[in-house]
């Protein structure tokens, strides 16, 4: 499966990268990052890090929709998902990161 992570600058003038499945369909969201070299650093961190499920935190947000993070070896969150309506539509996103982030191609959108 072929996903791509899409490395943007927001109007704030910090990068951040988003990982998309191959409709289009944001899987995961980064942190915002001062400079590029740190957000290409993260999308390298999501390719390492999305197919070992021992990397993803399955949480509840405020309301108790659910979401997940995943995590580098550091512990330091990588990106985070959407909130979601039930466990099993987390899971099945879940699922797409770790099978579409290892592979997936780079489309800088910051040029």
């Amino acid at each position: 499966m072929a996903g791509k992570f899409e490395l943007k600058l927001s109007k704030n003038h910090k990068y951040f990268f988003t990982l998309q499945d191959d409709t289009g369909q944001v899987i995961l969201t980064s942190e915002m990052y001062e400079t590029k070299a740190s957000a290409v650093n993260g999308i390298e961190s999501v390719k390492k890090n999305a197919a070992d499920d021992a990397r993803y935190h399955r949480l509840a947000g405020k309301e108790g929709a659910p979401y997940f993070t995943l995590k580098a070896g550091n512990g330091q969150v990588i990106g985070q998902s959407q909130m979601f309506s039930d466990e099993k539509a987390r899971d099945k996103e879940l699922d797409l990161c770790k099978s579409h982030g290892p592979g997936a191609i780079v489309s800088d959108l910051t040029l």
